[in-house]
């Protein structure tokens, strides 16, 4: 590791807090992935049950 001299604390602690904040952005896209995904089924399973009874009092 690199001699930081008096900057250390400052340049650690900015790593720490990017590091962190990339971390929290990861998490909440995969968490928000998760929840779009599942709406996206529900929205798809409801599609195709309203489709074939849509279909069915064309029929």
């Amino acid at each position: 590791m690199p001699d930081l001299g008096k900057y250390a604390e400052a340049v650690l602690s900015s790593y720490a807090i990017s590091l962190g904040l990339i971390v929290a952005l990861v998490v909440l896209s995969v968490l928000r992935a998760r929840k779009v995904k599942a709406q996206l089924a529900e929205v798809e399973a409801r599609g195709k049950t309203g489709g074939k009874a849509q279909e069915q009092a064309d029929g």
